[in-house]
């Protein structure tokens, strides 16, 4: 049996992901993830803004042919919109690393925030102090 990952990132890094979705809003905002993985715990310690990213208002997609070999992203966020946290198979279906974060309107608290593994169960998430 397999050990849960647990997730962890700072509060001012998460209220920067939550101003990226508030300023693109109605549009969705995506973002990879960097960090690192020590046993079952994956640290989250920067954002990374990917080149030629596409904001729709039902979508948000990036060329990963541009992003250079960099084995420290962990995956991405992306904003929904409609406030949905679920992970669509859309989504689903253009997973990127070990984590898909959500995070949903009205981008503001913990409430707000899902993050899914790479066979869609669900992962907590700890905010840490800087």
């Amino acid at each position: 049996m397999r050990n849960k990952l647990n997730v962890s990132m700072n509060q001012e890094l998460l209220d920067t992901i939550f101003e990226g979705a508030k300023q693109l809003y109605p549009r969705e905002n995506i973002l990879f993830l960097r960090g690192k993985k020590n046993a079952n715990l994956l640290q989250i310690t920067e954002l990374v803004i990917p080149p030629l990213a596409v904001h729709g208002s039902r979508f948000a997609n990036a060329p990963l042919y541009m992003l250079p070999t960099d084995f420290s992203i962990m995956g991405t966020v992306h904003s929904h919109p409609s406030g949905n946290l679920s992970l669509s198979n859309v989504d689903f279906n253009h997973f990127f690393g070990r984590i898909m974060m959500i995070v949903g309107f009205p981008f503001l608290c913990k409430n707000n925030v899902a993050i899914y593994d790479s066979k869609g169960e669900q992962l907590e998430l700890e905010i840490t102090k800087k």
